[in-house]
């Protein structure tokens, strides 16, 4: 095994793990679940079928990440944040084919206790604040927050909140890596160095 599993987590049989990821107490993943390298996954974590890991992602305590969600390389889920995958659930209807895909972009962080609606894409390196409810797409770089969620300004690869407004035609430096960013109308990219 190249990979740290606590004795009290399970690991269904025909599960992909990846090199020095590591499966702490009480997790379940299950046999179609698809995980990359060097991912951590908290303590209480349940991983379905249809689920696709990136590298280097870490999922706190206490998150469900159910069928059709796929994480992108470097995605942070906070404690307790809730993922879906039916839009109307209702308990004697069965709705195992109304499934709405939800991907989440590399880089981008989800904050503890957040809600990611189903059917959303969450953009490259965005920042989903504590507490917030996700009911559609979230540009990349864009700092979320609320109930329901709006965006309220941009982040840098880096995890700090930029000096731009939220559409436009402006520039930003961040103040830790000296990476420049460029914001043209309602999107945001970074200027290679």
């Amino acid at each position: 095994m190249s990979y740290f599993k606590h004795d009290s987590a399970i690991v269904d049989e025909g599960a992909q793990i990846g090199e020095g990821s590591r499966i702490w107490h009480f997790v379940h993943v299950c046999g179609g679940a698809r995980i990359g390298k060097g991912v951590s996954l908290g303590q209480n974590v349940f991983v379905g079928n249809q689920v696709v890991i990136g590298d280097r992602c870490k999922i706190q305590n206490n998150v469900s990440v159910y069928d059709n969600v796929t994480l992108e390389e470097g995605v942070f889920c906070g404690p307790s944040m809730v993922f879906t995958n039916v839009y109307n659930p209702r308990s004697l209807i069965e709705r195992k084919n109304e499934y709405r895909d939800t991907l989440v972009k590399k880089g981008a962080t989800l904050g503890a206790n957040c809600t990611i609606v189903c059917g959303s894409t969450i953009g490259e390196y965005a920042f989903v604040g504590a507490g917030a409810v996700v009911n559609k797409d979230v540009p990349a770089y864009a700092l979320m927050v609320g109930v329901p969620a709006r965006q309220i300004g941009w982040m840098s690869e880096f995890g700090e909140q930029l000096d731009l407004p939220l559409q436009g035609q402006a520039e930003a430096v961040c103040q830790h890596t000296g990476a420049r960013y460029v914001l043209d109308g309602t999107a945001i990219s970074k200027l290679p160095a």
